[in-house]
């Protein structure tokens, strides 16, 4: 994928409205909830490390993987000072390290990144199979109402000063896939605008659909919420946490 390598500079600009400190609290949340307490944590799809920041401040033992090497560059620059993190250059589907893990969490939406329904399945048993017997799996999703009406066959557009973006999606309603065409205008030091391009695809995926492939491989017990709440997700929930249990 080649997804977020100019993109990873921007990132954390870009993605300023995002509390992750509170997501971590939700997280935490989520293990005070089901009586777990976690203290080897995997993370796919770290991206920056924002998320794996907070986590390490808190003291849990982290590994965290991403796919793209400058997202992973970027992420380095605010863990390497902790001692109780480690990161790796590895993919969602086909992970595989020498080590079981009371947690695996991915957020912001990276299990869509997963296309093919195929490796979505291999990517949960690969999950099964880090987690310790009495592991706990969270993730989120894009909704398939949020990619098919909220961001499908819409155009965003936002000025920032120094960075002006346009944000083009199409929705193929025959394949559930929604495709991101970012367009970005970054200014440099000299007034001038650098523009480069990214193209993003997510799977919408139905929440039914997820929780029986977690079924089949194992998981006992699998739970979906509404962003960041312990409400069930309902037809308009836009982001939905799940929760399965080992």
């Amino acid at each position: 994928m080649k997804s977020y390598e100019k993109f990873a500079s921007l990132y954390d600009e870009l993605m300023d409205d995002f509390d992750y400190n509170e997501w971590s609290n939700y997280i935490i949340s989520i293990f005070e909830y089901y009586g777990i307490k976690p203290n080897n944590i995997l993370e796919m799809a770290c991206g920056t490390g924002n998320l794996t920041y907070h986590l390490a401040k808190r003291r849990y033992n982290l590994v965290a993987f991403d796919l793209s090497s400058e997202m992973l560059t970027k992420a380095y620059e605010k863990l390497h000072k902790f001692n109780n993190v480690k990161l790796l250059n590895q993919n969602m589907v086909d992970f595989s390290i020498n080590k079981s893990f009371d947690c695996v969490v991915s957020i912001c939406d990276s299990i869509n990144y997963i296309l093919i329904e195929e490796e979505l399945l291999k990517c949960f048993q690969n999950v099964y199979k880090h987690l310790e017997s009495d592991g706990i799996f969270i993730f989120d999703i894009n909704s398939h109402y949020k990619l098919k009406t909220i961001i499908g066959n819409n155009t965003f557009a936002e000025d920032r000063g120094n960075l002006f973006y346009t944000w083009q999606n199409f929705f193929d309603n025959d394949n559930e896939i929604c495709e991101f065409y970012l367009t970005f205008f970054k200014r440099n030091e000299n007034g001038l605008y650098h523009r480069f391009d990214e193209d993003h695809i997510e799977k919408a995926y139905k929440n039914d659909f997820i929780r029986k492939i977690l079924k089949d491989v194992g998981f006992k017990k699998v739970d979906y919420y509404n962003s960041f709440t312990f409400d069930i997700a309902h037809d308009t929930s836009e982001r939905i946490n799940f929760v399965a249990l080992k």
